[in-house]
């Protein structure tokens, strides 16, 4: 199976199943002599972790990681970091009534029939479970990046039809996260008394992460197949749930005239304006990277569902299982994690064409 790596430079690859034995990764290209705080690496892997609240799927799971290789006394050494996170919580024979089932808009019949077998306990490697090698990755790439001036943040800032209006770039965020991680108060409430509702009903909602990098230097990227934002597209969009992604002005800027969208340069290099979210031409100018990432409603719904099992007969499909009511709120370290991972990956390689 392919597809299981990202990055070149700074590179990650992930294994295993939702319920096997353990998930874990291998980070290669990790520069050397690099102090890493590895209570800040759990820190990251707690807000992505289930069982935080009640709006979160209830699979108890403590996401310990635990380092194999790559680090000696708290620092790395240059070889690939090795870890692995145990499942402790696996209640496969939830999964039992869908053995020979497809349950609709999972990954089960693209699966099946691209590999003729599948694990179907949780989705197996489809489970969103995976990306908690991820945020690793991306705990470890964030401590680089703020070390050379580089910060990466995320909230959620719509579920549903609900959601912060006005420029997002500047926006304060507490330094506490409430359980839906909306740095609007009031808004917040609104968004988890409508997830506790949604979830009564047995179904799911949909909603945004917003992203801001800030501190991006000038350079990043590279031109045609390599462009910064084209890889930030691919990141985020091999996220699961995520239907669409936009930078800067996004789809918004169809509205918009040419003369009222292009960014005037200064000549300190500043641009009066940001509508190219801080990349152009596929490179970084130095100004913030913005984005946004669009989050479908969980496909698993507390509700009986139509569908055809693996003989292509109709049946009925039952839900059940632990499951997330709405996603947003654990994938917030999640799209930190995979930004983080992608600028670091562009830095290291940017230092390589250079004298």
């Amino acid at each position: 199976m392919a597809g299981n790596s990202i990055g070149h430079t700074f590179k990650l690859t992930t294994f295993g199943e939702s319920h096997g034995e353990a998930i874990g990764g291998v980070i290669d290209g990790v520069p050397s002599n690099f102090q890493i705080d590895l209570e800040a690496v759990q820190l990251e892997l707690d807000r992505r972790r289930p069982g935080q609240s009640e709006i979160v799927t209830q699979r108890k799971e403590s996401d310990t990681v635990r380092f194999l290789s790559g680090i000696f006394d708290e620092k790395t050494t240059g070889a690939p970091i090795g870890f692995i996170i145990e499942n402790e919580n696996q209640k496969s024979k939830d999964y039992s009534h869908i053995k020979d089932v497809y349950r609709p808009s999972h990954a089960d019949f693209t699966y099946d029939k691209k590999y003729g077998h599948r694990d179907y306990r949780g989705g197996g490697r489809s489970s969103a479970r995976e990306t908690a090698c991820r945020v690793v990755a991306g705990a470890i790439a964030k401590q680089f990046l703020k070390h050379i001036g580089i910060k990466v943040e995320s909230f959620v800032s719509q579920v549903g039809t609900i959601k912060l209006e006005g420029d997002l770039t500047n926006i304060s965020i507490p330094k506490v996260e409430n359980v839906i991680r909306c740095p609007d108060a009031n808004l917040a409430e609104q968004m988890i008394d409508y997830i506790k509702d949604i979830r009564k009903q047995g179904d799911t909602i949909g909603g945004v992460v917003f992203t801001r990098i800030i501190g991006v230097p000038i350079g990043l990227g590279a031109p045609v197949f390599d462009r910064l934002h084209a890889d930030l597209g691919k990141a985020m969009l091999s996220i699961n749930a995520v239907k669409g992604f936009e930078y800067g002005s996004g789809f918004s800027g169809v509205e918009m005239k040419g003369s009222e969208h292009n960014d005037v340069i200064q000549p300190d290099g500043s641009t009066l304006t940001n509508h190219s979210g801080g990349i152009q031409g596929g490179i970084s100018n130095g100004e913030l990277i913005y984005f946004r990432v669009v989050f479908k409603p969980v496909a698993t719904i507390m509700q009986n569902q139509d569908s055809v099992n693996s003989d292509m007969e109709k049946v009925n499909v039952e839900g059940k299982g632990r499951h997330d009511p709405c996603v947003v709120p654990r994938a917030v370290p999640i799209v930190e994690a995979m930004a983080s991972i992608t600028i670091l990956d562009h830095y290291l390689r940017n230092k390589m064409t250079q004298i």
